[in-house]
């Protein structure tokens, strides 16, 4: 484990003004997006789509990684280039969901864990050769009626420490990600609860499997209200409660914190995200690893003319130029008309 090579790819990850492109769905995910815009969802349209995606220029001055899905990492241009060497000239680090997928947790009905450790060590030297310098990892955590147990977060984090040992022995950065669902109809406070319950355990678990923390990403959930909860919790209050949360929780040697939109509007995540740091000082980078909220505009643009790139990569862009300087705390209203 060459500890240095992971403490600076760790630290591009999370770059002043920087954040990281999930483009790592599944073709399941995929065909759900494309049949909202009425895409057929074949592998040349993703194909399609992601070459929008990942030739946008100037991307790299506000996008430091892109998370591609295993179809993704082997696929070309038009003229051949491979996707990954596309990012890598353009400045961006090309990373990989390795994960399969959360499903149900034995004897514990209504929750889930994570597979894909099987094999992972092949999987993991693999995705290097192709050019990969970090990974993905995600725990689902469901809040409901006496959930989450301490079982099921346990379990996840056990997973996640195993594949963070995992990749940090192939020299590949993981990213850390325990999601705290937001479909629920429970307050602001009780996510607050399950998030920092969820964060102490996963991180006790880490240094017990002798992770190397300042070479890892953390991708957090954003405290906030359920989607169900007749009362949503102001900006404000999403960005003051999400701040003590990590603090409480997230060790200083951490070098970043790249928070997952989790269906929140591209708008109000970048809002959250720009409130967050303007909090006031942190031991740790705060920015964005966003999907939807990144690539929403781009898609139903694209979708209009799949054979035409411009218009799509002109609303990517803007959106990571606003998360951008979220990041910094210098995002404005007025950006949105840029």
């Amino acid at each position: 484990m060459d500890t240095l090579l992971l403490e600076t790819t760790a630290k591009a990850m999370v770059a002043p003004g920087k954040g990281i492109l999930a483009a790592d769905e599944s073709s399941g995910t995929c065909k759900k997006r494309f049949d909202s815009v009425g895409v057929e969802c074949t592998e040349e349209n993703r194909r399609l789509y992601r070459q929008m995606l990942l030739t946008t220029p100037e991307l790299g001055k506000h996008v430091s990684g892109v998370i591609l899905y295993d179809e993704t990492l082997r696929q070309k241009t038009d003229d051949g280039t491979p996707f990954a060497e596309i990012l890598k000239r353009n400045g961006i680090l090309p990373g990989i969901k390795v994960d399969t997928g959360a499903h149900a947790l034995a004897l514990f009905p209504g929750e889930k864990v994570t597979d894909g450790l099987d094999k992972l060590r092949d999987r993991l030297a693999e995705y290097r050769k192709l050019g990969a310098r970090f990974a993905k990892w995600r725990a689902v955590i469901t809040i409901g009626e006496d959930l989450p147990t301490d079982s099921c977060i346990q379990a996840n984090a056990h997973a996640l420490a195993r594949y963070a040992g995992l990749c940090q022995e192939a020299d590949i950065v993981p990213i850390v990600e325990p999601e705290v669902l937001m479909d629920a109809d429970n307050t602001i406070e009780r996510c607050f609860d399950v998030t920092e319950r969820t964060l102490k355990i996963v991180f006790a678990t880490l240094k017990e499997f002798r992770i190397h923390l300042p070479g890892i990403v953390l991708k957090p959930n954003m405290v906030v209200s359920g989607k169900q909860c007749p009362e949503q919790a102001s900006p404000e209050e999403v960005a003051k409660l999400t701040f003590k949360c990590l603090k409480a929780t997230v060790p200083a040697e951490v070098p970043g914190i790249a928070f997952l939109s989790g269906g929140q509007s591209d708008v109000t995540a970048t809002l959250h995200l720009n409130l967050m740091n303007q909090l006031g000082k942190k031991p740790w980078a705060m920015t964005f690893s966003y999907g939807r909220a990144l690539q929403d505009k781009a898609l139903k643009i694209w979708a209009q003319n799949i054979k035409s790139s411009a218009a799509g990569q002109k609303a990517l862009l803007l959106r990571a130029q606003c998360n951008g300087a979220a990041s910094l705390g210098q995002y404005t209203a007025t950006m949105e008309q840029a």
